[in-house]
């Protein structure tokens, strides 16, 4: 269920990437939005779990390094664990969770309000913001529901 669903999410969000062309600041390095705690779910938690055994296993090290950022409790001006400080990008990138895939691009949660980053669509209108908009959809209560939780911590446009 939770690679069908990543699948969905990704989709959704390079659709989102191509509408919204240079308007999208996302880019390696831009980590504004690693910064501080934000609500995961248990799949999302179980994905990172997975993908810091693997990394274990091909690079123990830099998994290690993850483990030695892990605090208790976070500020709001420190950034995730698994976020490279030299390079600003995730370690974890292919296994990070719904909060992280979502967030950037314009998607509205089955017709709802646009979420956008702050860096994204500077001086772009709501129309123009709109317009490069992708409407993302899941059919399955359980799944809906991680989307729906993740999506809720993406400022609203």
């Amino acid at each position: 269920m939770d690679r069908d669903l990543v699948q969905i999410v990704d989709a959704a969000l390079a659709d989102a990437v191509r509408l919204g062309g240079s308007w999208i600041a996302c880019k390696p390095g831009c980590c504004d939005c690693c910064m501080g705690p934000f609500p995961i779910s248990q799949l999302d938690a179980q994905r990172l779990r997975e993908g810091l055994a693997a990394l274990h296993a091909a690079d123990p090290d830099r998994a290690q390094r993850i483990l030695d950022r892990i605090r208790p409790e976070m500020e709001d001006d420190e950034p995730c664990p698994v976020l490279d400080p030299e390079t600003g990008t995730c370690d974890l990138y292919a296994w990070r969770p719904l909060t992280c895939r979502t967030f950037g691009p314009a998607i509205r949660w089955n017709g709802g309000a646009v979420g956008v980053c702050e860096l994204c669509f500077d001086g772009a209108t709501e129309e123009e913001i709109a317009a490069c908009a992708v409407n993302l959809e899941i059919d399955d209560p359980d799944s809906a529901e991680t989307v729906g939780q993740a999506l809720s911590s993406v400022p609203i446009g």
